[in-house]
């Protein structure tokens, strides 16, 4: 159990408005990890107005991933995982203690910029008279920030303050207590950070002037004691100071030290009728007046009846961070925001390198498979382009493989030319039998794809870049909680010799969509669901069955939603794609088939029955000279099961995993 826990990552949390002043953040994160395995994430937070549609938000939270990416390079400096994530809400510290929640943090360390200006005051000063004067009881005003103190109320884990002033050759770390259990909490903070600065910590604790010698040697002699329980360091000390104010000693002390680390200072059992216990007049005094960087820290609190009472009655506020999480919210909402925080661009993960670097850290593999038929004019194009940039240049893919359905032109040849072997889909599992389709050939594929991570881009696309797999592959690598990753573009479409911009996809806007948002809403913030670029991880596509032909998009697509939720789905723009076009009638027994794996999908969700046997037969109308005629045809896919019931995968698993 001990080595379990030892194994246990310690999680931090760094909600930065600015990914400039992230680089001291880092390196305090990376201190109190104290050698411990270290998960540091760096969170973006976009604020959407009321009366805003949250996926209004899409565009800044790209943006504000794009900076965050900058704060990488600190992580890698300091030795600890950095990774990055940006939430969308209507206030940023509902964002924050979601992420909480999410993440299950440890610790929260927040930026302080200092004390509001003089300007500031002023305005909330005239705000409050305004209030007062229309009868509505006005806000307290914060003691770090809104978003700070909302957070500390909640109290979902410990929360450090950081008031930056540099933390460049600490040699010194003062540590002012007056008891409780955030000075032992700045305690086991400032041990840690003084391990890794090489550095010396002094325990300040101020008594009142004239007391006398007799209690200052007992004040001296708890001070020590308290020093040799908590200090875990030779280079610590206790120091008593006699002063008439505890801010003016400590102020003045902090200037021999290069850093401050100190509890939250007050107790809800002397609050103020503003709220300011939350850290206490003290703790913003220092912080704002202390000559080094100040870090004040407040422990996570259990919740108890006094308390509970107060944050009920704190409006806005909410039990724990659980409550919030799970608070109900109506579905629109609930899209929106997704859209926001899961949709992305492919140029957000441009630099290959860094995604190598997010792939070795992870220790995971990655195959791409190309399902072909009949592809001889674009197979070669695909691989070479996906190839050479993906596996030559920059190892990012270790593996890409061909399952071909019985091509009966060049495609075999071509791709076994370029060196990449070629799978008939029938020949893969022949102990299950076969199916026509492109769902098969995926189903089969998992069979000899060996990647923790699978990719799959169709290739019939004639202006194939690498953008195309490296842009779904980077959700993935960056986000830990997307399973499952689509790819959307604008689809031309050829009329005649002219590439018009817009009219592809004509079944996904006509019959897709309209039917998702019916029946499947939960879906309908996705813009492509049909397309045929997608990538997920193996723990989750071998758990799935598939569709054997059109509807396997459509299948997975809900399954995924059913077994692992909205949030583990993400999608990414493209951008163009060029491919060719089917007529009419191939796309009408197309939507045929998506709208009846859309139906069964429906029946075993709900358990009914609405499809027939009748209604599985389609009649598609014959037209010649001057007549027409009715042909009825059998059009639907099998299902097969999730391919981890089939024992040869298994074994074949377990092989790979041994190796």
């Amino acid at each position: 159990m001990a080595a379990a826990r030892r194994k246990t990552p310690y999680r931090i949390l760094l909600p930065l408005a600015n990914p400039r002043t992230a680089r001291d953040l880092v390196r305090i994160g990376a201190g109190v990890a104290n050698g411990r395995p270290t998960e540091i994430t760096a969170l973006g937070i976009v604020e959407v107005p009321e009366g805003v549609s949250l996926s209004e938000g899409a565009t800044q939270a790209r943006t504000s991933r794009r900076l965050l990416q900058r704060v990488l390079d600190v992580g890698d400096e300091e030795g600890v995982e950095l990774r990055t994530m940006v939430r969308i809400g209507r206030h940023a510290a509902d964002g924050v203690i979601e992420a909480v929640g999410e993440e299950g943090s440890d610790l929260v360390i927040f930026g302080w910029g200092g004390p509001p200006t003089h300007a500031q005051v002023a305005r909330a000063d005239a705000e409050e008279t305004e209030m007062a004067l229309a009868g509505q009881r006005a806000q307290p005003r914060p003691v770090f920030s809104p978003t700070i103190d909302a957070v500390v109320r909640e109290s979902p884990c410990d929360i450090a303050v950081v008031k930056q002033r540099g933390i460049e050759n600490v040699e010194s770390i003062l540590v002012p207590v007056r008891g409780g259990p955030h000075a032992e909490l700045a305690m086991r903070i400032s041990r840690d950070l003084a391990k890794r600065f090489g550095a010396k910590v002094v325990v300040l604790h101020v008594v009142p002037k004239g007391i006398g010698e007799r209690a200052i040697e007992r004040e001296q002699v708890a001070v020590d004691a308290f020093v040799r329980e908590h200090a875990g360091t030779r280079r610590a000390s206790g120091l008593i100071r006699e002063a008439a104010s505890v801010r003016q000693a400590i102020i003045k002390e902090a200037a021999n030290h290069q850093l401050v680390v100190m509890g939250a200072s007050a107790h809800p059992t002397n609050a103020s009728p503003d709220g300011r216990y939350l850290f206490g007049t003290l703790a913003e005094s220092v912080a704002s007046k202390a000559k080094p960087t100040v870090i004040v820290v407040k422990t996570k609190q259990s919740v108890g009846l006094a308390t509970f009472e107060e944050l009920r009655a704190s409006e806005g506020t909410l039990a724990h961070a659980d409550a919030f999480v799970e608070r109900s919210r109506s579905l629109p909402v609930v899209v929106d925001k997704w859209f926001a925080e899961n949709t992305f661009h492919a140029h957000e993960f441009a630099d290959i390198r860094k995604l190598l670097a997010h792939k070795e850290r992870l220790g995971v593999t990655i195959s791409v498979g190309l399902p072909t038929l009949n592809e001889e004019k674009t197979i070669g194009t695909v691989i070479k382009r996906v190839k050479g940039a993906l596996m030559d240049r920059v190892p990012l893919i270790d593996q890409i493989v061909v399952i071909d359905s019985d091509s009966d032109d060049r495609t075999v040849e071509i791709a076994t030319e370029l060196g990449v072997p070629v799978h008939a889909h029938p020949k893969i599992l022949p102990e299950t039998g076969t199916h026509r389709g492109k769902g098969e050939a995926l189903w089969k594929s998992l069979h000899v794809l060996d990647g923790d991570i699978v990719a799959w881009i169709d290739t019939d696309i004639s202006n194939i870049q690498p953008r195309f797999v490296y842009g779904l592959l980077g959700p993935l690598l960056a986000e830990p909680k997307i399973q499952y990753v689509k790819g959307f573009y604008q689809r031309p479409i050829k009329q005649g010799d002219t590439l018009q911009a817009e009219g592809g996809g004509r079944v996904t806007e006509l019959m897709a969509r309209p039917l998702i948002n019916l029946f499947f809403p939960e879906l309908s913030g996705m813009i492509q669901p049909l397309s045929g670029e997608y990538a997920g991880r193996r723990e989750l596509l071998e758990q799935l069955p598939f569709f054997t032909g059109y509807a396997v998009e459509i299948g997975l697509l809900i399954d995924i939603l059913d077994q692992a939720g909205l949030s583990a789905v993400g999608q990414v723009d493209l951008e163009r794609r060029i491919h060719r076009n089917q007529p009419l009638p191939n796309l009408s027994q197309m939507a045929y088939v998506i709208l009846q794996g859309a139906i069964r999908k429906l029946e075993e969700r709900h358990r009914l029955e609405l499809l027939t046997e009748v209604g599985r037969g389609m009649k598609l109308i014959n037209t010649g000279k001057d007549q027409f005629n009715l042909e009825v045809r059998e059009i639907g896919d099998e299902i097969r099961a999730p391919i981890i019931s089939v024992p040869a995968y298994v074994e074949r698993r377990k092989e790979l995993k041994s190796r």
